[in-house]
């Protein structure tokens, strides 16, 4: 028997055959939460299943294309009917893209971007937030990114996605903090993750320069799956709207650079 922060609770992952939706499904199954693992990538899934299966963990997976409504609404429908409710949500799925830059884009990778990492939240929340107001508790915490929280050279539609993941965050937990439930965002830095690993190579550059920012720095999964289990447990009730960066101490530098950019100005300003 499992026992933990989450015993008794039902989870939904989205996103969760591979990367942080992986590591997170296992973290919450290892803390007692019955899992349903969603994702398109049948293979992806049923081994994440396997895997918690193999650990003690009690999981099921329901095949989710999270950028088609009927299938999101399926996949709740389906939470529903096996485990009889829905306390967590971690609307993790998504894509990255070969860097681009913005007057280069085509609309059809701009609309598959939005549609994967945007709408997909919009369509997980929406029915999510039905269940758990209902049920007058819950807690989701939808993945954005650094690039939600910082502009990022020659990912334009990435980034737009991204920052507007964390508007809809703000919104619903305004929206939906008087019938007890919260809504919070986890924004990644480097993560070793196949996406991660699969766009590396594409623009070499950049990730040098994130790395230098971070200091060589590269999360594991379960560092950025561990922050997504404290905003949904007990521990954060306080924790509402907020969008958490989990990316060492890259964000701070950043911050940092962009004082000391403008520092000159503010001092001129001050004088005036």
């Amino acid at each position: 028997m499992v026992v933990g922060r989450f015993e008794g609770k039902v989870a939904v992952v989205t996103g969760a055959s591979s990367g942080i939706g992986r590591a997170t499904a296992r973290l919450f199954a290892g803390e007692g939460a019955s899992v349903v693992v969603a994702d398109v990538n049948l293979a992806g899934g049923e081994e994440t299943v396997a895997q918690i299966a193999a650990a003690g963990g009690e999981a099921a997976f329901v095949a989710t294309d999270v950028t088609d409504e009927a299938a999101v609404e399926a996949l709740v429908r389906a939470t529903i009917e096996r485990y009889g409710r829905l306390d967590c949500a971690h609307n993790n799925a998504g894509i990255n893209a070969q860097p681009t830059l913005l007057a280069d884009s085509g609309v059809e990778a701009w609309d598959r971007m939005i549609a994967t990492n945007l709408t997909s939240v919009f369509l997980c929340m929406k029915h999510e937030l039905r269940v758990m107001s209902e049920q007058g508790s819950g807690a989701i915490v939808n993945t954005s990114s650094g690039a939600g929280v910082f502009g990022s050279v020659r990912t334009s539609a990435y980034t737009a996605a991204k920052h507007g993941v964390i508007g809809l965050t703000r919104a619903a937990a305004l929206e939906y903090a008087d019938v007890g439930v919260r809504v919070n965002a986890v924004c990644p830095g480097l993560t070793d993750t196949p996406m991660f690993r699969s766009t590396e190579g594409r623009d070499a550059e950049q990730t040098a320069r994130n790395l230098a920012f971070s200091k060589g720095r590269v999360n594991a999964p379960e560092q950025i799956g561990e922050t997504v289990l404290w905003l949904c447990s007990d521990e954060a009730t306080d924790v509402n709207g907020q969008a958490l960066l989990v990316d060492g101490r890259y964000g701070a530098e950043r911050r940092l650079a962009t004082r000391q950019r403008w520092a000159p100005l503010e001092d001129l300003l001050a004088e005036a």
